[in-house]
């Protein structure tokens, strides 16, 4: 019986693995044929489509991106210091908040998670939000335009750290710092962010990754401060004017020679792949951090 036991979790080992090793080649390979094919040449790309062994290597698409007159460097600068003080912010209201709703007695806590809880199905709608934000709060064209409107906090985030505090954070034990002395604040710095690691760790990337990849903000509050743009900015700003280029027959016809000299097709990988591969470069470390947090312990003894 033992024997069939072993046999058994054995088996499903191997057939995990499979799995695993499946779902994680779908995740791979997309982002392998993304990057050859920002290093192939458009017109081989072109001519014979996407292919893992190009027809001919080609280094065009990014010194498009990196020659075209537009700061691709300073574009990293704003969207790095946008990500950073964005998830900063953003991670130190959502935890306040969640933790604060966690607790049972706090006065109108029913009210407060029916408030969270409304914007997750309602909101006011792109009109009146832009009006608030740029005759209300003015924003527009400001550093804050990129960094306010995402920082309102996700109702989801809230949730889902309020529920880990409710059943990750053991009621023993903040009563036990409560019994020693301990204030509210000192439990929440002492006790409770220690054992939150694993969900601020999640939440601090959710919050990071949307901040990163945010074009919305920049592409409506932002126009005139060109120079306030994050790197998904410019992007966008170039693909636009590419596409006007190659769709605009008359503007086509009258620079035809620059048009052709622009990677029309690779260039969209290259931007694909500039875009990412901070995201890639910095996940790693995130994910430790993740797994280090999630093993850590609560109630030890």
């Amino acid at each position: 019986m033992n024997n069939t036991h072993i046999k058994s979790e054995r088996n499903f080992q191997i057939f995990a693995n499979f799995i695993m090793i499946i779902v994680t080649l779908c995740s791979i390979i997309p982002l392998i044929l993304l990057l050859i094919s920002s290093l192939t040449d458009d017109s081989a790309l072109i001519r014979n489509g996407y292919s893992f062994i190009p027809e001919k290597w080609s280094l065009s698409a990014y010194n498009y991106i990196f020659t075209s007159g537009n700061s691709v460097v300073h574009a990293y600068g704003i969207s790095i210091i946008l990500t950073i003080v964005g998830t900063v912010c953003g991670l130190t209201i959502t935890t306040l908040l969640a933790y604060a709703l966690s607790k049972k007695f706090l006065p109108g806590r029913g009210v407060l998670t029916f408030l969270v809880v409304f914007t997750m199905l309602f909101n006011g709608g792109l009109v009146p939000t832009y009006m608030n934000y740029s005759n209300v709060f003015n924003i527009k064209n400001t550093f804050f335009a990129l960094l306010v409107p995402g920082l309102m906090m996700n109702a989801f985030n809230i949730m889902m750290m309020k529920s880990y505090f409710v059943t990750g954070v053991p009621d023993e034990i903040l009563e036990a710092a409560y019994i020693d002395g301990a204030t509210e604040f000192q439990a929440f710095f002492k006790i409770a962010l220690p054992l939150a690691k694993p969900i601020i760790a999640t939440i601090a990337l959710f919050i990071g990754i949307g901040y990163w990849n945010d074009w919305m903000n920049g592409y409506i509050y932002l126009t005139k401060r060109t120079d306030l743009f994050s790197i998904q900015n410019l992007l966008n700003r170039m693909i636009q004017n590419i596409q006007f280029l190659t769709q605009n027959s008359t503007v086509a016809s009258q620079a035809s020679i620059g048009l052709a000299a622009i990677p029309a097709v690779s260039v969209r990988m290259a931007m694909a792949v500039v875009g990412i591969l901070p995201i890639i470069i910095v996940y790693p470390f995130i994910q430790k951090n993740l797994v280090k947090g999630i093993t850590l312990g609560g109630v030890k003894g």
